[in-house]
């Protein structure tokens, strides 16, 4: 499959610091499976966890708390990102998904891989 093929650096940042960092994450699947998120009937609603051929199940979680959205990982059950609002969250998932898009478009591949947000 080819979303399994194409990797990238994947970083988690908080307030300029970075907290998680893969070097070869499978950012195509991540971003097919956040447009798929966003697009269903429980965006907004429903938890997001990375569910990944690829990657260990829980790598990536969105959850949404009182507070906003908050992004962690089963690998840093301690730490969570400040929370966000969904529009917030929803802006960062399309900048990033766009990204993938564009570095797939440059390797000579259709982007269409990775559904429009």
């Amino acid at each position: 499959m080819l979303l399994l093929d194409i990797e990238a650096e994947l970083s988690i940042w908080e307030e300029e610091q970075m907290v998680w960092s893969e070097e070869a994450f499978p950012v195509a699947e991540l971003a097919h499976h956040l447009a798929l998120w966003l697009q269903s009937r429980g965006a907004g609603q429903e938890d997001f966890e990375l569910d990944s051929m690829q990657a260990e199940e829980g790598l990536i979680r969105l959850v949404r708390s009182s507070e906003g959205w908050r992004v962690g990982s089963n690998y840093t059950p301690d730490f969570w990102s400040s929370p966000v609002a969904w529009d917030v969250l929803v802006a960062e998932i399309q900048q990033f998904a766009s990204s993938v898009r564009g570095g797939i478009a440059a390797l000579g591949f259709g982007p269409a891989i990775i559904p429009e947000i």
